[in-house]
C-alpha cells in the first residue's frame, strides 16, 4: 500500500536533499492567505492543500495570477469552501506567481527488477507532441546527471531562448542528483515534480508530489 503526501509535506521531504522550490507560505484562512501574499508580493499563485488531495488541477483547486489583497482573501475563501470531508484537514498554499517559456517533468519510480529510476524531459504542452524523455538508474553521480540532460533531442530548450538565458546545467544536475537521492529513501515509491520551469536560467519546481509505501 502508498499513498501521496500532500504538496506542501512533498515539499519539505524534497527541500531537505536539496531540490529548489520558491518561498512559500501554508496558512488556515482567507486573512492569513491575503496577510502572506502582501509580505510575499504580487502576483501570487494560491492552491488548496492537504494529504489527500493530489490531483488539485482536476479538480479546479488552483488559481493563478491573483494580483491583490482582496482577490487573494476572496479566492482563499473560495478554495477553503470547495473542500470536502474526504479531503481531510486543509490548508491554503501561497507561492508567488512566476513565468517560464519553459517547463520540464522530473520525477522517479521504482522499478520491479532494478529499483529506483529518475526521469527528466520536456514537459508542458509540449510533452506530449515531441515525448522527449531520458531515464536511468539511481543513484546518479553528477556525471550521470549531465548525460540525461545532454541526450535530450530538444537542446534549442536549453539553449538562451526567447531572450531568456541558457539553462543552468549545473542547478538542473544537481536538481537530478537530490532527486535520486530521494529516491532512494526506503520508504519513497514515486516522485513527480511537474512542472519545473526554468525561471532567469534556473530550475524550479513549482509542484511537487511524492509518494511513499505504509
Amino acid at each position: 500500500m502508498s499513498r501521496t503526501l500532500s504538496e506542501a509535506a512533498s515539499k519539505e521531504v524534497l527541500a531537505e536533499v536539496g531540490v529548489p522550490f520558491l518561498d512559500e507560505a501554508i496558512v488556515k484562512t482567507a486573512q492569513d492567505a491575503a496577510a502572506a501574499a502582501d509580505q510575499m508580493g504580487y502576483p501570487v499563485v494560491l492552491k488548496l492543500n492537504g494529504d489527500a488531495i493530489a490531483h488539485k488541477t482536476e479538480r479546479g483547486l488552483v488559481r493563478l495570477n491573483v494580483a491583490d489583497h482582496d482577490s487573494v482573501s476572496a479566492a482563499s475563501q473560495n478554495l477553503l469552501d470547495l473542500a470536502t470531508p474526504a479531503d481531510g484537514e486543509v490548508s491554503v498554499l501561497v507561492a508567488p506567481f512566476v513565468k517560464s517559456n519553459r517547463e520540464f517533468i522530473c520525477g522517479t519510480a521504482t522499478d520491479p527488477q532494478f529499483g529506483p529510476i529518475v526521469l527528466f524531459g520536456v514537459g508542458g504542452t509540449l510533452a506530449e507532441a515531441v515525448a522527449d524523455v531520458s531515464i536511468a538508474l539511481a543513484p546518479l553521480t553528477h556525471a550521470d546527471a549531465f548525460d540525461m540532460i545532454d541526450s535530450l533531442s530538444t537542446q534549442t530548450l536549453l539553449e538562451p531562448f526567447r531572450g531568456e538565458p541558457a539553462v543552468d546545467r549545473q542547478l538542473l544536475a544537481d536538481l537530478l542528483v537530490a532527486l535520486s537521492a530521494a529516491a532512494q529513501r526506503e520508504d519513497v515509491s514515486s516522485i513527480d515534480l511537474n512542472p519545473v520551469l526554468i525561471v532567469d536560467g534556473k530550475p524550479v519546481a513549482v509542484d511537487a508530489l511524492v509518494e511513499v509505501m505504509q
